[in-house]
């Protein structure tokens, strides 16, 4: 088909109207932004002569990401996630904030709140029976390899079947999912379970688009953090654990070569003992350097929707009115 109406006058009148340009209300930066966006899908229309049935096909599938909460996995499916990434890269790199271990995705299932301890804490609550045990330790340091007390290390990991707290209702509150403090050396300590890869959903909406692509939903075995440090610039990132079929080949793009980490299996009856196990486990050692900055901004992790974390905020508005 050769129809193509998007050059015409009308219709880019039609798009100031629609993204609100000719009203004096709303947002300048949302009217530019929802122009541009508007502009290239009604552009992609033109070009690829979509059809009334693929638009409203399409428009049932957003509505099902919708209903079934999926924007979040589909995000770094379809790579917006890592691009992020790859832009703050770019950005740190012309700021000349080099150094320090490299981010990656945060991911849909952080959880705020989790219980707080020092130096040491264990992750599981014991009833994941077939998960095998980890023993997962680091030390946190600045560039230049002095290590940095107090660190706040954020870690959270789906257990044996590829599963998270508070999103699966049969773990736990705050299983796997835990705020270490390093000791005077830096150096933290969890005691776990091996967390599983998982897969999206089978025939979700995501899954139907990956599938559109000729593409699977599967990720590798892997654990997140947040790391952090007064002076020092916040992390996000995760491991992602050697062996796994899918760790260098993540839907997520979230691997990075010098995030896979090998497990070491340790049968040893005397290192069981002095971690007071009562069998074999497996040691995941992860070291994180963090940048300086003296930009508080840059120190905590930036803003979005995150479980938990919005109640927490009015909690302490709440509780700030009350001290007023």
């Amino acid at each position: 088909m050769t129809v193509k109406i998007f050059e015409t006058p009308e219709v880019q009148d039609f798009l100031k109207t629609v993204s609100g340009f000719e009203q004096a209300g709303g947002n300048e930066r949302a009217k530019q932004i929802m122009h541009r966006l508007l502009s290239d899908l009604y552009r992609l229309i033109d070009d690829f002569d979509v059809t009334p049935e693929e638009y409203w096909s399409t428009v049932s599938l957003l509505n099902s990401l919708g209903g079934q909460t999926q924007f979040g996995l589909l995000s770094p499916g379809l790579g917006f996630d890592h691009y992020l990434d790859m832009r703050q890269d770019a950005i740190d790199a012309e700021a000349k904030r080099n150094g320090g271990t490299p981010r990656t995705i945060e991911g849909p299932l952080y959880v705020a709140g989790a219980p707080e301890a020092e130096g040491f804490a264990r992750m599981d609550d014991g009833q994941d029976t077939s998960g095998e045990t980890m023993w997962l330790t680091g030390q946190v340091r600045d560039v230049d390899g002095n290590p940095i007390p107090g660190a706040q290390v954020e870690i959270w990991h789906a257990d044996s079947k590829g599963n998270y707290s508070f999103f699966d209702p049969s773990q736990s509150d705050y299983n796997l999912r835990r705020t270490i403090y390093t000791d005077s050396e830096g150096r933290y300590t969890a005691r776990s379970i091996i967390p599983s890869g998982y897969g999206v959903p089978e025939g979700a909406p995501t899954d139907q688009v990956l599938k559109a692509l000729g593409r699977h939903g599967e990720r590798p075995a892997h654990i997140h953090f947040f790391i952090s440090a007064p002076g020092h610039q916040h992390l996000t990132t995760q491991i992602n654990l050697a062996g796994d079929p899918y760790t260098f080949d993540d839907f997520a793009f979230a691997t990075r070569e010098e995030l896979v980490v090998e497990g070491k299996r340790i049968e040893d009856s005397a290192e069981i003992a002095k971690r007071e196990l009562e069998g074999p486990f497996t040691e995941v050692v992860f070291d994180a350097e963090l940048a300086r900055t003296d930009a508080l901004e840059l120190q905590v992790r930036h803003k979005r929707p995150r479980a938990k974390e919005d109640e927490q905020d009015q909690a302490s508005q709440l509780a700030g009115t009350a001290e007023v």
